[in-house]
């Protein structure tokens, strides 16, 4: 073979061989990935060729499949009460994609996970078809009702968390406005359904889509004096929250000149204890003791109860909530007050009141129990675990005295119940430059029944443009739905 032959046919070898590895790269190290593409096609109409496993409350569906005469997808997705678990199912759309536990639990639905392979393999062979798993939930059909339903009472933008302090479990997440998962599960037919009601649910400015209760964070306002006083005690600032806090009333801000308001004038904020100051909400005093905890204190405390933790999983991701590192003194004492860059969803605020009343322990929340094959074996079983212990629990018995007298004599009496342990926080947060949009209003509340069941609730509601200011106040709006969720859990015969 002459010298251009040569080079000619090692060129060549060299191609071949260059495809070679290439395939083989794409067959096995890219096949997982390639597989599980989101364009892919082919993995869409497997997830839809048989009827998909089902989301399970209290044991009973909330999902369903129906047969569809499409060419590629055999059947689509089906929710019942949709509108009321959107916040936890989330949606299993041919044309849209999915999202939450549809979609972080894909796999198992459709049938495809690895742990089913035996099962599958077994129904290859004897001719049975394949189906998928279930996911059984920790929310508590009649609490989850009682927050859907008391938020659509108020027509307004809110949403509701409600944790078993003792274990984690979301017992309840609801969102408001909310949409229906059923209305664009399919792909757009020749009339464009589906597209239709894909495309007025993204242009609504309500934002129907968004999940309220776990993904979007606000200023928590008062409720975070919650937070404050523990942070107080644990400092050492505060030995009991029956003594006065030598709070001056005008009360100005350490490098200011102008005073801090508290919400009324003529409350009796000077040198108010910490029960007395949480029961009608004084700013002086938390403000001021949030500045002598200092802000290293204040910022452990916070994410010892779950703020700056980007990783919340439950196992939906959670928005992050925030206590700033980067702040100085008068934006301390605003933190101690729930203002200034503090943020929260209403889920972080249910784990800290869950925190409270479970001794100073924080519970990792979550909201799927277990993980159920077509054969119903069990291949996942969630168990409660610490996240942390911010506070020791005689902290946490102090602040319980406190929220205990609020919900008494205070501003919490809205959520009060008969032959029921309650602990209360009202809030009231403000929003946008210099306040010149309608404040936030929150309700932060624990109960406890006679057989020492626990649940902690937090209610978000954003009033918007839709009621006069004045009205605008948590125990008014949140106190009543709090006390709802609360008797659904506590009150169960």
């Amino acid at each position: 073979m002459n010298k251009p032959l040569r080079h000619i046919a090692i060129f060549c070898g060299l191609l071949v061989l260059a495809l070679l590895i290439r395939a083989n790269w794409i067959q096995y190290a890219q096949s997982e990935e390639l597989s599980k593409h989101e364009k892919n096609r082919r993995v869409a109409i497997e997830r839809y060729s048989q009827p998909r496993g089902n989301i399970l409350v209290a044991g009973e569906p909330i999902t369903g499949s129906k047969a569809v005469n499409g060419q590629d997808f055999k059947y689509k997705r089906t929710f019942k009460n949709g509108p009321m678990y959107a916040p936890i199912t989330g949606y299993s759309s041919q044309a849209f994609g999915s999202t939450a536990l549809e979609k972080l639990n894909d796999e198992l639905l459709s049938g495809s996970d690895d742990r089913l392979f035996i099962q599958n393999t077994v129904n290859m062979l004897t001719g049975k078809k394949q189906r998928g798993g279930d996911v059984y939930t920790t929310i508590d059909p009649d609490a989850q009702k009682a927050a859907f339903e008391g938020l659509g009472r108020l027509n307004l933008k809110g949403g509701v968390a409600a944790i078993e302090p003792e274990t984690g479990k979301i017992l309840a997440l609801a969102s408001t406005p909310s949409y229906d998962p059923s209305s664009f599960a399919g792909m757009s037919t020749k009339d464009g359904e589906d597209q239709d009601q894909w495309n007025k649910l993204n242009a609504d400015k309500a934002k129907p889509l968004v999940n309220r209760a776990l993904k979007e964070t606000y200023p928590p306002g008062s409720t975070f004096k919650v937070l404050t006083a523990a942070a107080a005690i644990e400092a050492g600032k505060v030995t009991d929250v029956n003594d006065p806090t030598d709070t001056p009333d005008p009360y100005t801000l350490p490098q200011t000149t102008k005073p801090l308001p508290n919400h009324s004038v003529g409350l009796p904020c000077k040198n108010a204890s910490v029960t007395d100051a949480m029961e009608v909400s004084c700013n002086t005093v938390f403000a001021k003791l949030a500045v002598e905890v200092g802000k290293k204190k204040m910022r452990e405390v916070a994410e010892g109860f779950g703020f700056n933790d980007g990783e919340v999983d439950t196992p939906i991701r959670a928005g992050k909530s925030i206590y700033p590192s980067d702040i100085d003194v008068p934006q301390t004492g605003l933190s101690g007050i729930g203002q200034g860059s503090v943020t929260a969803s209403p889920l972080q605020i249910a784990m800290l009141a869950a925190g409270i009343a479970n001794d100073g322990k924080v519970m990792k929340p979550y909201m799927v129990d277990k993980l159920v094959g077509p054969d119903t074996d069990v291949i996942a079983q969630t168990e409660p675990s610490v996240r942390s212990e911010p506070i020791s629990a005689d902290t946490a018995a102090m602040v319980r005295e406190a929220m205990e007298s609020t919900a008494k004599n205070g501003s919490g009496r809205p959520a009060l119940i008969d032959g029921i342990t309650v602990g209360a926080k009202t809030g009231t947060a403000q929003h946008g430059a210099n306040n010149e949009l309608p404040p936030y209003a929150w309700f932060i509340c624990y109960g406890e029944n006679s057989d020492g069941k626990q649940v902690a609730v937090a209610v978000f509601v954003d009033p918007g443009q839709d009621i006069p200011r004045s009205d605008i106040a948590g125990g008014k709006l949140g106190g009543p739905i709090a006390k709802d969720v609360m008797e659904a859990v506590l009150l169960k015969k």
